[in-house]
Formats: C-alpha cells, sequence, structure tokens
C-alpha cells in the first residue's frame, strides 16, 4: 500500500490464508460468535479489535480464525444488524482523534514544523475520507472541525 502523503513505498504484510470454508477445528455455533461481537462492541471495542479477540480469545475457549467464514457476515455487519455499530466508521474516527492529538500538542509547541504538516495531511485525509462516507455512511451534511472531532472524541 503506498503512502498517501510521502514518496515511500508500501509495507508488506501477512496475508490470510485463501480458503472460503471455516476449518473445522473452529465449529463454534454462528448465534454464539453474533452474541460474542456485540457483547465486545458494548464494551467499547472497535470492529477490529473484536475480530483479533476473537482470533485470539476465541468464544467459549475455541478460537474463531475468520467471524466472516464461520458467520457469512462481516463483524460491522453483525453491529448494524443489532444496533450496536458507531456513529462513524473506525477508521475515520482513528483520523480524528489522531487530529485531535496533534492540534493539542501544536498548542503547546507552536513551532514543531513537522508536526504541524502532520496535522495537515491527517485533516486532508480526513476530509478525503469524509466525501467518501458521507451520505452513506455518515450525514450529508457533516464537515468536518476540531471543535466537532473534540467534542466527538471526549463523549466517548
Amino acid at each position: 500500500m503506498a503512502r498517501m502523503h510521502t514518496r515511500r513505498r508500501g509495507s508488506s504484510g501477512s496475508d490470510k490464508p485463501a480458503t472460503d470454508e471455516n476449518p473445522e477445528w473452529s465449529d463454534v455455533d454462528a448465534e454464539d460468535i453474533e452474541s460474542r461481537v456485540v457483547e465486545l462492541a458494548e464494551q467499547g471495542h472497535d470492529p477490529s479489535v473484536i475480530g483479533l479477540k476473537l482470533r485470539d480469545e476465541g468464544v467459549k475457549g475455541v478460537p474463531v480464525p475468520d467471524v466472516k467464514l464461520a458467520t457469512g457476515k462481516k463483524v460491522t455487519e453483525i453491529l448494524e444488524e443489532h444496533d450496536a455499530d458507531s456513529e462513524f466508521p473506525e477508521d475515520l474516527r482513528n483520523l480524528m482523534s489522531q487530529a485531535v492529538r496533534l492540534r493539542e500538542h501544536m498548542a503547546e509547541n507552536g513551532q514543531d514544523h513537522q508536526n504541524k504538516r502532520a496535522l495537515q495531511n491527517t485533516e486532508s485525509k480526513i476530509r478525503r475520507l469524509a466525501d467518501y462516507y458521507r451520505g452513506d455512511e455518515i450525514d450529508e451534511e457533516f464537515t468536518y472541525t476540531y471543535e466537532y472531532a473534540a467534542e466527538l472524541l471526549g463523549d466517548e
């Protein structure tokens, strides 16, 4: 994946196994998985963390390597069905929290030009991602402001 605001090459990572069926050693009931996903979401975990917890801790002691293979639905789809999803997509919320932290840092360290640019790049990514989600995942009228992001993240 190429970086958006740098000339550097992307980073490589591991790929998921190319399979279309759940392994037989992970025979957890789909309803148990869904209830565990909702339970973890109510504890305040993001969808990516929920996937990691199901992989590492499992449901009733049995690991779930891939929620979509086991249930036929993604973690976010399960959360939407049970009205446990958050107001904003996880990637947009993470970028907003990064921008809030950077802006607080800049208030104390005005001479930090490197992080001033990082803040500009982060807010640019937020606006670009908001355009992508607008009308579908987020409200049609949404526009990013630092004040709104700080208020939103302060509530959590």
